[in-house]
């Protein structure tokens, strides 16, 4: 393990969670790779379970210590309706709905919460939207930890409710200001004070998280049966998903389960795009500014700052990627078709890529027939009231045909 700043090595065996010069470095971690050849090969993987722990030669915590509740494994569903509507003839989804509590955070808590009970932590803490928070709550209240989790006050009940439920202690923390992420002032100092073991999903403050998501990318190679897809775009916030993203397609031409990459492309909210602007414009992670004012209807996007952009810059450059703005307005379409084409609910977080991958096709970024995976990453059930401003009131009538016929028209 070496922080990615100042370039410190630590051991593993340790369990270190963040760099001791307090740099805000992450602590990435290095595989032997040519180790896990011996193991790891398609046949091997073939008789393995579908979950994230069948990758466990690319991981850094032992599957005996994680409290499996069925996370990874999500379906790649050949999106033919949507990419109809899309004009992309060869379009797929990975609905990483399908997880236990509903996003893609899962497979990074999974990982997180292993290294917890190895650790022989009590208290975990974390600073999230929504989603990363659930997850947390719900793979700690499988291992019996305790859990504190600092959420903005701007969060959806729904998404309260469920961590809630799990047995975390939830506190909010009011808004966002110049750019500043209370949450993530608030989980810092209680590490610093409590010693608690933190757990959000960045990666300067938790480097085993950002290792669940990379096992998308391992599914997604697996899925066309090992073999090549053009593009690959994923909604972003704090850009751990992306650099996850990253790490799984470089491990993959390490191990030689993988001869090249697909395009990645981090789609974010106009109204929070920080990481974006600085592909856009090739401003160099260290001198990106955290988004001042973060205004989405894409509550799970709104992390002011890019934690994990050094990561996500190079994997869009080493794969000749790219990064790409929506509206609201076109997130909440991609929401609708996403509905009402493929039958996939769908929160505006975790529809986003589906409008940047409609106006990169627009833009003629995108060939219309080139092989295009789309990450759908988190459930419609996680924020009923924005999807219920957009779908307005419904009729209600006396059980009469007459009635009946009058709404129809």
């Amino acid at each position: 393990m070496r922080c990615s700043k100042c370039g410190t090595k630590y051991d593993p065996a340790a369990i270190p969670v963040m760099c001791e010069k307090d740099d805000l470095g992450r602590l990435d971690i290095f595989y032997d790779y040519e180790r896990a050849k011996d193991s790891l090969s398609r046949e091997a993987l073939a008789k393995r379970p579908r979950d994230v722990w069948r990758w466990q030669e690319l991981l850094p915590a032992g599957a005996e210590m994680a409290p499996r509740l069925g996370e990874g494994g999500t379906p790649l569903i050949r999106a033919g309706r949507l990419g109809e509507a899309l004009g992309l003839r060869d379009l797929y989804l990975k609905d990483e709905t399908r997880n236990p509590t509903g996003s893609f955070k899962d497979r990074a808590m999974a990982v997180s919460v292993s290294k917890a009970v190895e650790k022989r932590v009590k208290v975990v803490t974390t600073a999230s939207s929504g989603n990363a928070a659930a997850a947390l709550s719900a793979y700690a209240a499988s291992a019996g930890l305790q859990v504190v989790a600092f959420v903005l006050d701007t969060v959806s009940d729904a998404k309260v409710s469920q961590l809630s439920l799990f047995g975390a202690r939830v506190i909010k923390v009011k808004g966002i200001e110049l750019g500043q992420d209370p949450t993530v002032m608030m989980m810092r100092e209680a590490v610093r004070r409590k010693g608690w073991y933190p757990s959000p999903s960045f990666g300067p403050f938790n480097p085993y998280q950002v290792e669940g998501p990379k096992t998308i990318s391992y599914e997604l190679a697996e899925g066309f049966l090992w073999g090549e897809y053009d593009w690959l775009l994923a909604p972003t916030g704090s850009s751990c998903l992306a650099a996850g993203l990253w790490k799984g397609l470089r491990d993959l031409v390490e191990v030689g389960l993988a001869k090249g990459y697909p395009r990645l492309v981090p789609i974010q909210p106009s109204g929070n795009s920080a990481l974006v602007r600085a592909l856009k414009s090739n401003i160099p992670a260290e001198e990106i500014k955290a988004e001042a004012h973060p205004s989405t209807i894409a509550s799970g996007l709104e992390d002011p700052y890019p934690w994990d952009a050094d990561s996500t810059i190079e994997g869009v450059s080493k794969t000749k990627g790219l990064g790409e703005s929506v509206s609201d307005e076109e997130i909440l379409k991609a929401v609708t078709d996403l509905a009402r084409y493929e039958g996939i609910f769908a929160e505006p977080s975790g529809a986003a890529a589906i409008a940047g991958a409609r106006k990169l096709k627009e833009a003629g970024v995108i060939d219309p027939g080139d092989r295009v995976v789309v990450l759908i990453t988190g459930s419609g059930l996680k924020d009923l009231d924005s999807i219920r401003r957009m779908v307005g009131p419904v009729p209600t009538i006396e059980p009469s045909f007459a009635e009946l016929d009058r709404i129809l028209v």
